[in-house]
């Protein structure tokens, strides 16, 4: 292809991807031409200068919380751009096409990478870019079935997003979120086809999850969803729980030991969790300040992607208990 041709078409390209956010294989089927000569005319595209990626410089505060946080907790926090008055849609659209333009960027080739499911997850899986990699598994993190749906579709739909994103394939763990008794799990995590996913878990190099709260504005997956009867709900009060990270449930201090419903989840403990090397979390709502920090305090997190307005009530409420 002549120089002027593949500009021309390279630019073409970059609009439909960066622009319209249309996705890869769309894009080389409505220009007739491979998946990969897509990606190569978008590297072309960013060498040449076709596309210049800036992100905003933070102002001195964002500075400071950025600071503040890694200091705390050694977290490494990028805050997302939003307005004073942003609603919650506007500013988990923002954050979601953020952690989707990252997180492909931090997977290695042969990487496994954990994804526990849940709103923001899902959202952010809908803008993932898409990078040409090879043997990623994408490993699912907690079961998602309850009483009156198996989670299959909306799991499933999540997972496959993320594995089309960098070319990888998914392990599923096809177990309920919560067993009705903490004997049923032990014994379903010896069996074979279970034992094989959980021993997949200890190996992950990457952890992507966001955190649930009882009391938030927009009440999470695991709080809406038919999950918890109003027994699990008043046992969540007695055990002073604040929110959750893959339904393993936390106190305000980030302790998760003696919670009752932690022995009946199926998530990842919080000691298998923190030995992921790198473990991000997404957050795009300031009423789940608490559960933030609960996450932070337990030392689950590596990478906060995190709006605005939901760092600044992060940092208010460290000062207030500092």
């Amino acid at each position: 292809m002549e120089t002027a041709d593949r500009t021309r078409v390279a630019l073409r390209v970059a609009h439909l991807y960066y622009v319209k956010d249309v996705k890869m294989e769309s894009i080389a089927s409505s220009l007739g031409i491979s998946r990969s000569s897509v990606s190569r005319l978008l590297t072309f595209a960013r060498q040449s200068g076709l596309v210049d990626i800036r992100i905003r410089p933070p102002a001195d505060d964002i500075s400071r919380i950025q600071f503040n946080l890694r200091r705390e907790f050694r977290v490494t926090t990028y805050i997302v751009p939003a307005d004073t008055g942003t609603s919650t849609r506007e500013r988990t659209l923002a954050v979601s096409r953020y952690a989707g333009r990252l997180i492909p960027q931090v997977i290695d080739r042969g990487a496994m990478v954990g994804v526990a499911w849940g709103a923001t997850i899902s959202e952010v899986s809908k803008h993932l870019v898409e990078r040409e990699l090879n043997d990623v598994v994408i490993v699912q993190l907690n079961g998602a079935a309850q009483p009156q749906s198996s989670g299959i579709d909306y799991v499933g739909r999540l997972l496959e997003r993320f594995a089309a994103a960098v070319a990888g394939r998914i392990e599923f763990l096809p177990v309920p979120a919560f067993f009705s008794k903490a004997s049923t799990k032990l014994a379903m995590w010896e069996e074979p086809t279970i034992a094989r996913v959980i021993a997949l878990q200890a190996r992950l190099d990457v952890a992507i999850f966001g955190v649930g709260a009882p009391d938030s504005d927009v009440p999470g997956q695991v709080y809406r969803g038919g999950y918890l009867d109003d027994d699990d709900r008043a046992q969540l009060v007695r055990d002073r729980v604040v929110g959750d990270v893959a339904t393993v449930f936390l106190r305000a201090d980030g302790s998760s030991d003696g919670i009752e419903m932690n022995e009946r989840s199926t998530g990842p403990s919080i000691h298998s969790l923190k030995e992921v090397p790198r473990r991000i979390c997404v957050v795009s709502d300031p009423s789940r300040v608490h559960a933030v920090l609960a996450a932070l305090r337990a030392g689950l997190i590596t990478d906060l992607i995190i709006d605005e307005t939901s760092a600044r009530s992060v940092s208010e409420t460290m000062s207030l208990s500092s």
